[in-house]
Order: structure tokens, then C-alpha cells, then sequence
């Protein structure tokens, strides 16, 4: 995972699929979409808890089967043992899909490893909003 990765990965990226966003303005997740919204990217709320809310002037959507394709990436905002299985929804539901990332905190190899077969970029314990400023400033 190189900075020349990351830089490519949210500088070719337009539509990103947030899953484990919240409503909750003072959650890491709610601030980081909006962040990535505000940055020109086409955020897609996801949160089955909170599915039918409004969140920065988007619908929470349950899965991602629910999303129309494309998305080039899936932000996860999950414990690292609740990956796996959003890594195989993701899959299933995006065939052209290029990244998996997992915010600060979150690995999980099995996944990745899943992801990096299917010729998708992984990336791990890592924040956009922290990345974007520092690589593309």
C-alpha cells in the first residue's frame, strides 16, 4: 500500500459506497462521507440500521445489491471481523469494482486477499479524509 497507490486509487475514484455510515454527525463515518461528498466524490449512504434516513442530503440505503452500478470503491466503516462479508457483497454487487477500503483500525487479510484475486485494489487501516489533504493536497 503506497502512497503512489493511494494517490491513484482517490484521484481516478468518482462514486464510493460508504457502508457503516451514521447519521450521527459527531461519528467518524457520518463526517468522513460528508467530507468525501464535499470533495466533489457521489457518496452512497449504507447502513441497514439506518436505512429510509437522510444523511448531507443523501438517502441510507440497506445493502449495496441496492445501489445501481458503477462504484469504484467501498469505503467500510465495519470491525475487521464484520469485513468478509461486506467484501463478498461488494464483489457480487459490482463486478467493475477497483478498491476496498477499510478505515483506520480495520483489516482483515481473508478479505483482502479475496478482493486483490478479483484484480481489486485493497486498502487498509487507512482514512481518506486524511489521505486526500496529505497526497492531493
Amino acid at each position: 500500500m503506497t502512497d503512489a497507490l493511494i494517490k491513484d486509487v482517490l484521484t481516478r475514484t468518482r462514486r464510493i459506497a460508504v457502508v457503516g455510515v451514521s447519521p450521527n454527525p459527531t461519528r467518524p463515518s457520518h463526517y468522513v462521507a460528508e467530507y468525501l461528498q464535499q470533495k466533489g466524490y457521489d457518496v452512497v449512504p449504507v447502513n441497514p440500521m439506518h436505512a429510509g434516513k437522510e444523511v448531507f442530503g443523501k438517502t441510507i440505503v440497506a445493502t449495496l445489491a441496492e445501489i445501481d452500478p458503477p462504484v469504484q470503491m467501498v469505503d467500510i466503516f465495519r470491525r475487521s471481523e464484520d469485513v468478509p462479508p461486506v467484501v463478498d457483497e461488494a464483489l457480487a454487487a459490482f463486478p467493475e469494482l477497483e478498491t476496498i477500503w477499510m478505515q483506520m483500525g480495520i483489516t482483515n487479510a481473508e478479505a483482502a486477499a479475496k478482493a486483490e484475486a478479483r484484480g481489486v485494489d485493497v486498502i487498509q487501516d487507512r482514512c481518506p479524509k486524511v489521505e486526500i489533504p496529505r497526497l492531493l493536497g
